[in-house]
């Protein structure tokens, strides 16, 4: 029995979402029916992402640009902090990826990163290099001291994409690592390419961390949960965890930013000046508007 489905966008096609296989907000399934063969519209969960939330907890105009209006992929520009990033993460999903055999040492791991490393986003031939110089540091690093440790923990998921849902929307988060410790302890791994220090308290503010703990909660029921960041720049780690009661809250917050995003008039949102305005893609869009003006350095 086969079911033909194919979407449509019901309003301006956003660009491409910071996680893959991320559906934009307003999609709808068309389905065949197959007793009836009549086709029926099935409106499609929207989601949302740390990086979706904290895009609009930033900056509304900046989340329309992004995610509900079309104009704004023009103006989005290659980061070249994303490609280092994204370079040492695909390393390191192979490193710690019990299936792949290809990079289990420190020399292949540098030799991965020669063969997966994205150039886009650097002003010169120059800086890319001395960024592959850093990024090879950085793995190096890594992968002796991990080597080097006793492994009392075993790796569950590199690169996990999760989703939970939560009545008006679909949560969805990309774990970078989830390892269960030898008391059961389910921990979050997440590397942050351009950290050279992180604290506990650190972990505990982080929206993104707090959106995995929620979201490993839902699929191990009961288990224990703790998130970890680790800084690649040092090897500097630090460690925080939600009680049940914290894990209650901050659900209740998503739920509340959640349904304030969805319900967002952003056709008519109008931009106002903040201080990420000046390194923001989509300045020269803002500055169209008569009442725009940049703000100062301190606000």
């Amino acid at each position: 029995m086969k079911n033909s489905t194919t979407c449509t966008a019901q309003g301006p096609v956003g660009p491409p979402s910071p996680i893959a296989g991320e559906p934009w907000l307003h999609i709808t399934l068309l389905v065949s029916a197959p007793l009836s063969g009549k086709t029926r519209l099935v409106p499609h969960k929207p989601t949302l992402s740390p990086t979706k939330i904290s895009t609009y907890l930033a900056c509304a105009v900046k989340y329309k640009w992004t995610y509900a209006d079309n104009r704004g992929k023009w103006y989005l520009r290659t980061k070249s902090y994303y490609s280092f990033g994204s370079s040492l993460h695909a390393v390191l999903q192979r490193f710690h990826d019990s299936g792949d055999q290809g990079v289990t040492t420190t020399g292949q791991a540098l030799a991965a990163l020669e063969e997966t490393w994205i150039q886009a986003g650097y002003v010169s031939q120059d800086e890319m290099l001395q960024a592959m110089s850093e990024g090879k540091a950085i793995i190096e690093n890594y992968t002796e001291t991990f080597k080097a440790q006793a492994v009392t923990a075993n790796t569950l998921w590199v690169e996990k994409t999760l989703t939970a849902d939560l009545g008006p929307f679909t949560l969805i988060g990309r774990v970078d690592r989830l390892d269960e410790r030898e008391d059961g302890t389910l921990e979050i791994v997440d590397y942050k390419s351009g950290r050279s220090s992180v604290t506990p308290e650190d972990v505990a503010n982080d929206l993104a961390m707090g959106v995995y703990q929620i979201l490993v909660r839902e699929q191990f029921p009961g288990r224990k949960v703790v998130a970890t960041i680790f800084a690649l720049q040092t090897g500097e780690k630090a460690t925080s965890s939600f009680s049940d009661e914290e894990a209650a809250s901050f659900r209740s917050d998503l739920l509340v930013i959640g349904n304030e995003v969805l319900n967002r008039d952003f056709e008519n949102v109008e931009p106002t000046g903040k201080w990420l305005c000046r390194d923001c893609d989509f300045l020269p869009l803002c500055s169209r508007h008569p009442e725009f003006e940049l703000a100062n350095e301190t606000n």
